[in-house]
């Protein structure tokens, strides 16, 4: 068996802070909101997905956030994001380390590290 795609990435946040989850991955990276189906609702957190995107938030009460694992999003408009980030006032990491692969990191508001690549920049092709 091979797998295929992964289905979603769940990252965790804090109990009580969906609007600035919100803020970030609707507002910022333009992530629509999905509802959770009503068994998950009591749990708190919230959901987000575009084509080809699903990420779920998920309430952990002993939350610490995620600073070595992290998703890795390619992105059709780089240089834009990278722009509007800044903009908002979110602290960017510029990475160079592979030349060919154009990148930086940028912290939810959680302070999970997320990865954001030039689209066609990728470490796969496949």
């Amino acid at each position: 068996m091979y797998l295929t795609a992964i289905d979603h990435i769940q990252l965790a946040m804090p109990r009580g802070e969906e609007e600035r989850a919100r803020g970030f991955y609707a507002a910022l990276l333009s992530l629509a909101e999905v509802t959770k189906p009503e068994p998950l609702v009591s749990r708190g957190g919230c959901w987000f997905e575009a084509p080809r995107v699903i990420v779920h938030l998920g309430v952990q009460d002993d939350f610490v956030p995620a600073r070595k694992a992290h998703p890795a999003f390619l992105v059709a408009d780089w240089e834009g994001l990278r722009q509007r980030l800044k903009e908002a006032g979110v602290a960017l990491t510029a990475d160079d380390t592979l030349a060919e692969v154009r990148r930086f990191y940028a912290d939810d508001p959680f302070g999970n590290r997320i990865e954001f690549i030039r689209d066609g920049d990728g470490f796969s092709q496949a």
